[in-house]
């Protein structure tokens, strides 16, 4: 995230970047929530933590987030539970990676996207970035409203970016 960050302050220095931090109070949630803003004047990019508090349980309706860049596919840490856990499933169906990480990752990042579309008058960008995504066993988890989606590259993004505004009334 802080590479991203980083690099978004170099190359857009008219977009104003917030991060969240670990400790943050209600206090400081609440103001960073609020940078979010409907009908704004200046473009706002917030960074937040896949699965971290921001992940659920907001409500930024309207224009107040119009997208989220997703960075992997939330695979959770490895640990002795989900270990047991993929142990489990794999002796009973063989899908013991899916039930353990894939599926609690992919959890988080549906989460995350749904804070971009709050409502049926809601549009947005969702961009999802590691090439896993792509791949059948991830493909076979999104709604089938997320299809057909554009796959994008590093000098296509922008533009892809601006036709689907461009078509969506933005």
């Amino acid at each position: 995230m802080n590479m991203v960050y980083e690099l978004i302050e170099k190359e857009c220095s008219d977009i104003k970047l917030y991060t969240q931090s670990a400790s943050m109070t209600e206090k400081e949630r609440e103001d960073f929530l609020e940078l979010f803003k409907v009908d704004p004047q200046e473009t706002v990019l917030g960074f937040c933590v896949l699965g971290g508090v921001f992940s659920e349980g907001i409500d930024l309706r309207d224009d107040r987030l119009i997208g989220a860049i997703i960075v992997g596919v939330g695979l959770p840490q490895i640990c002795n539970e989900r270990d047991i856990i993929r142990e489990y499933f794999r002796n009973k169906n063989r899908l013991g990676f899916e039930y353990s990480y894939m599926y609690p990752g992919m959890n988080k990042v549906m989460q995350a996207a749904g804070r971009v579309i709050r409502s049926e008058n809601d549009k947005g960008v969702i961009l999802l970035i590691d090439n896993r995504f792509t791949s059948p066993g991830y493909l076979a988890l999104f709604p089938r409203d997320w299809f057909p989606y554009i796959r994008v590259g590093g000098n296509n993004i922008s533009e892809n970016i601006k036709k689907f505004w461009n078509g969506h009334g933005a």
